[in-house]
């Protein structure tokens, strides 16, 4: 696989791990392939530690003494748990926007949530969608805020989202409506615009997860036959 420049090859090694649960490829209980990964990525094994650090961190993985790092128990509630956790942390850096108030971030927000109104894809809405919330953290979320919101991000894929036609429809209320909530400095309406847009998406990526085959109708992991 070609090297993406500008993006470190730990972040390369996460996101093929991720997308590798996400697409039934690792399953719950599974043992990594470092080696595997190595040959896949055309990378040497640092990189690789590096990403299972991170992933353990993140509750993707758990790491076992001597006998390797294997995918933690990976069903409906585990994604749930990781979309709850972003509403939740996301909501605190809206929180503190709506306590605030500036006029400069609010006149940001609003030409982003129009640009989202009047986007013309998925990718695009996606891009939009992506500053408005930058903007948001950029000035109210603090180093380890910022660090957290990131580290509950890593199930939440941006490729799929970027893709997802119904992306405006499903979601564009509820930027609107913290939008809304920020400008009236409303603080708690802020908080829940994030925690009802993360309960939202983790619906979609479920029935998503489903329909691939990855989770069964009750949200267990699919059998492998």
């Amino acid at each position: 696989m070609p090297k993406k420049y500008g993006v470190k090859e730990k972040d390369l090694v996460v996101t093929h791990v991720v997308n590798m649960v996400l697409t039934g490829r690792l399953r719950s209980g599974d043992r990594l392939n470092r080696n595997e990964i190595a040959h896949d990525l055309g990378l040497s094994r640092v990189p690789i530690q590096e990403a299972v650090v991170q992933l353990e961190h993140d509750g993707i993985l758990s790491t076992r003494y001597h006998r390797g790092a294997y995918v933690e128990k990976f069903d409906e509630a585990a994604v749930r748990e990781h979309h709850e956790l972003y509403g939740l942390i996301s909501g605190i850096a809206s929180g503190r926007a709506a306590s605030a108030a500036d006029p400069t971030i609010l006149a940001e927000l609003d030409s982003e949530v129009g640009q989202m109104r009047t986007a013309r894809d998925a990718r695009q809405f996606d891009g939009h969608a992506k500053r408005f919330r930058a903007t948001i953290n950029g000035e109210y979320a603090g180093p380890r805020l910022q660090a957290a919101i990131d580290s509950s991000q890593t199930f939440i894929p941006g490729a799929f989202w970027e893709s997802y036609a119904q992306h405006r429809d499903q979601l564009l209320p509820s930027y609107e409506t913290e939008l809304a909530a920020i400008r009236d400095r409303d603080c708690d309406s802020a908080r829940r615009a994030c925690a009802h847009r993360a309960d939202v998406m983790a619906g979609i990526l479920l029935n998503e997860l489903v329909r691939r085959g990855v989770l069964c109708g009750t949200g267990r992991p699919a059998t492998l036959h």
